[in-house]
């Protein structure tokens, strides 16, 4: 006689299935970190993600141990939209000091070079235009990126000489704010992804024939999130511990305003969840941006909330990225646990 392997079979799959579960809160949302200098980005992480108890948790665009300021964190489906947040500008005020150059470029390197020459505010502002719009631009020698398999910062800290190549990058806006002696130069600039401000600094530096490096650096926005709405990790356990945290995230779509949104029914946000296409006609018709291009991608939007990142082909929208993001009300009702 065969044996029966109904339930027995489908409670071992569902074993087998739940044992691959992330562990942690199911939390969406973004959360704006003011990071404190002196701690590394992949540690605000850590700290972010002990806190709330997230099953996921990321950071968009690293800021250097030195550095404080915006450190947005995506919690949960938000991950999803990282690598959107980081195609927007940024802004940065820093410190150049001047007559000094160090080996990482900022205030932590030791000095490598001095120069008894200080510019004056009119050479430096006579400067700034050549450090505005699409630039070449080395990176740092102490930067994260990989030559041959190795981060470039561990072969400058082995005393080796990294060899890095030149990349374009976009300087929006480049402006001196003050210069409060002949030593120090304060600036604000706006840029897109890759490009380094210290780099920035000691490349002005030499223009201006001299050496320089970033004294203090603190980033003031990244996309949509500034430092007016950026909280510690202090105020983010304060709010944890008192079943708060809803109040400080931001949704997971936030990072997607330049990107139309479309409006779903209830059965086309069940369709595209499921990964299944949905008819582009009649949802392009109940939207007021009626001029959406075959291949443009889109927001698929139910009841106020992301469904999905999706592309409209072929007379369909079909999902790119499924995003299914929580209510507030599911985030104040996660338990909190010490």
């Amino acid at each position: 006689m065969r044996p029966h392997r109904g339930a027995g079979a489908r409670a071992g799959k569902r074993k087998k299935t739940m044992g691959r579960r992330r562990k942690g809160h199911p939390i969406t949302g973004w959360l704006v970190i003011d990071k404190s200098p002196g701690m590394t980005s992949a540690h605000v992480v850590a700290v972010v993600r002990r806190l709330t108890h997230a099953a996921k948790v990321g950071h968009a665009g690293t800021l250097d141990p030195l550095a404080t300021g915006v450190l947005p964190i995506a919690l949960g489906e938000a991950t999803k939209t990282v690598s959107y947040t980081m195609e927007h500008l940024k802004r940065y005020r820093f410190t150049v000091r001047f007559g000094e150059a160090r080996a990482t470029d900022d205030a932590e390197g030791e000095v490598t070079a001095i120069s008894p020459h200080r510019p004056d505010r009119a050479a430096i502002e006579a400067a700034l235009p050549n450090f505005t719009g699409e630039i070449e631009q080395v990176p740092p020698a102490f930067s994260a990126l990989k030559i041959g398999g190795q981060r470039a910062y561990a072969i400058a800290r082995a005393k080796g000489s990294p060899v890095l190549a030149a990349r374009r990058v976009k300087i929006e806006e480049f402006r001196l704010i003050e210069a409060p002696d002949a030593d120090h130069a304060v600036f604000e600039v706006r840029s897109g992804k890759g490009a380094y401000m210290r780099a920035l600094a000691r490349d002005l530096a030499r223009r201006l024939g001299t050496f320089g490096y970033v004294a203090n650096l603190r980033r003031l926005a990244v996309g949509p999130f500034t430092e007016k709405e950026a909280i510690s990790l202090d105020c983010l356990a304060g709010l944890v511990h008192s079943a708060r945290l809803a109040e400080a995230l931001r949704p997971a779509a936030t990072v997607l305003d330049d990107i139309p949104a479309l409006a779903l029914t209830e059965s086309e946000a069940r369709r595209l969840r499921q990964g299944q296409p949905v008819a582009a006609l009649p949802v392009v018709s109940r939207s007021p941006k009626s001029d959406i291009v075959p291949g443009a991608r889109v927001r698929a939007m139910f009841d106020g909330r992301l469904v999905a990142l999706a592309e409209v082909h072929g007379g369909e929208i079909r999902p790119v990225r499924v995003i299914n993001e929580l209510t507030e009300a599911s985030v104040k009702e996660t338990p909190d646990v010490d």
